[in-house]
């Protein structure tokens, strides 16, 4: 904002120099005419600082966002390298589970067969 000249006070508090040239512009009128000049001013400047705080703050909501796609981008491949993903189901595991209980403990299984069976699958 290098090419702003006035402050809505110096525009306020300009002071013209008096001449008897004749006809001349009506002080009141002039008044009226800066004090409307100085309200939109103030206005502008107001929204300009408005905007330069509201493009900060989305600024840094980018940045944050940006570095939480990076972290998860990061994380993702970490646990695709370390370990593949399943997509078993808890009746999987546990048919899986019965499997393996009859071969490890299969004959004490099959020894007591007048007991109820309902624990396999």
């Amino acid at each position: 904002m290098d090419s702003i000249k006035f402050t809505p006070q110096d525009i306020l508090h300009k002071q013209f120099k008096e001449k008897n040239i004749g006809k001349g512009y009506d002080e009141a009128d002039v008044d009226a005419f800066l004090d409307d000049v100085i309200k939109d001013y103030d206005t502008f400047n107001k929204e300009v600082s408005r905007l330069n705080n509201e493009n900060e703050r989305l600024r840094a909501k980018v940045d944050e966002l940006n570095r939480q796609v990076e972290v998860g981008s990061t994380m993702n491949a970490h646990v695709t390298n370390q370990q593949p993903v399943s997509n078993a189901t808890n009746m999987d595991i546990l048919k899986r589970l019965s499997n393996l209980e009859r071969r490890v403990f299969g004959s004490q299984i099959n020894g007591n067969e007048g007991q109820d069976d309902s624990h396999l699958l």
